[in-house]
């Protein structure tokens, strides 16, 4: 776990994530261990991995206001939550005093051979998070390449893919450090489907102008 001016950081593997000052703000929920009662899910897109109807039923209830991307909102189906709210790339909204802000997240180079088509195709409107956490920014960048929308967001903490096939790879995501000028970069999207601890060292190693911390999965 990192905290960072008062908000704790939790990897939970893959690009799963748990923000917690006053809220627990849970990102991507996928392959969780326990059950943690969320206060606000985000959803970057509908692939299974990021959108996981099991781990969902995991980390929402009655209390809980779910922001995600469009895509996502007629798919929850019939989840017990308080609200759905729909997120398109460039719209911000206040969501219980935080500003959250869709970043769109989509594929220049990774190409499915069997469509040939992008794994996450642009016009699909899949979406990073940029959460504004009392003037603390934290952006998620869901499963993306480095795309021009992300250039000079200056956030405070970058949470970023580093596994390549469907995403940056580890050299493509230092690239985007350069871009997004974080302070400090967090390595995601490994260790699970694709990618190992070893992309993780390789962005790390390739980062010069912030301090990165490659996370250990919380139990």
């Amino acid at each position: 776990m990192l905290e960072y001016k008062g908000i704790k950081i939790k990897w939970l593997g893959h690009d799963a994530f748990l923000l917690e000052k006053d809220l627990k703000i849970m990102i991507d929920p996928y392959r969780l261990s326990k059950y943690i009662e969320a206060d606000m899910i985000l959803l970057s897109h509908d692939h299974f991995d990021h959108m996981s109807a099991e781990d969902l039923e995991k980390v929402s209830s009655n209390k809980t206001i779910i922001v995600a991307a469009k895509e996502c909102i007629d798919k929850i189906g019939k989840l017990q939550c308080k609200e759905k709210i729909s997120l398109l790339p460039g719209e911000e909204k206040t969501v219980n005093g935080i500003k959250i802000k869709g970043i769109a997240a989509y594929n220049i180079n990774k190409i499915n051979p069997d469509t040939k088509k992008p794994f996450h195709p642009k016009e699909d409107n899949k979406i990073g998070f940029l959460i504004n956490m009392g003037n603390t920014i934290i952006y998620h960048t869901g499963d993306s390449d480095l795309v021009p929308e992300m250039n000079n967001l200056q956030p405070d903490v970058l949470l970023v893919p580093v596994s390549g096939t469907y995403v940056m790879t580890a050299g493509e995501a230092a690239q985007a450090v350069n871009a997004i000028k974080p302070k400090i970069a967090i390595p995601m999207h490994f260790g699970t489907i694709v990618g190992s601890i070893q992309d993780a060292q390789e962005f790390k190693n390739a980062v010069t102008r912030c301090e990165v911390h490659i996370p250990t999965k919380e139990p």
